[in-house]
């Protein structure tokens, strides 16, 4: 199975979080899964790929050219897509992975988890994304979708779109 996985290029981070991709990461490739993710080299990305790496997986980056020609592509990349930009990285990921999950990030993985998210809505897929909430980190989103839902602004019910776990639920 191929899993995406989206979360922070951001080295000074709570530990905790890099505890949590290096769980995911493991349980990844100690599954026979493949990893499909940004493929950069730091935070919570680069700690997820060396993981999987490490556990046996495999993992595929989709790597925009500003990341190559920045050199901030992971070691731990054995299939490199390259890609133009976010949008098109986003694309390539959605089309290549069958589930998606989030581990605590910013505003890139806020958009990544949304456009997954907004294409299940209008019948792209049917898939979900799982938001792992490590520490509380997306009860504020939660409320927010929460909120959203009340007014009616959401179609149906988000859950059906986004599923929130604890990443003690991965039973490891």
């Amino acid at each position: 199975m191929n899993i995406a996985v989206f979360c922070s290029a951001n080295n000074n981070i709570d530990p905790d979080y890099f505890r949590a991709a290096e769980v995911l990461g493991r349980w990844i490739g100690e599954n026979g899964h493949t990893l499909v993710y940004g493929g950069g080299n730091s935070g919570l990305m680069e700690c997820i790929g060396k993981a999987v790496h490490e556990a046996g997986g495999r993992t595929i980056g989709v790597i925009p050219h500003i990341m190559e020609e920045g050199r901030r592509v992971s070691d731990y990349v054995d299939v490199e897509i390259p890609c133009e930009d976010l949008s098109d990285r986003k694309a390539i990921i959605m089309e290549r992975a069958d589930e998606f999950y989030a581990l605590p990030g910013g505003i890139g993985t806020i958009d990544e988890v949304f456009t997954v998210a907004a294409a299940a809505t209008i019948g792209y897929h049917r898939k979900k994304v799982t938001l792992y909430n490590v520490k509380g980190f997306w009860d504020s989103l939660i409320d927010l979708l929460n909120d959203h839902q009340q007014k009616g602004m959401i179609r149906g019910d988000f859950h059906d779109f986004i599923e929130v776990k604890d990443m003690e639920s991965l039973k490891l």
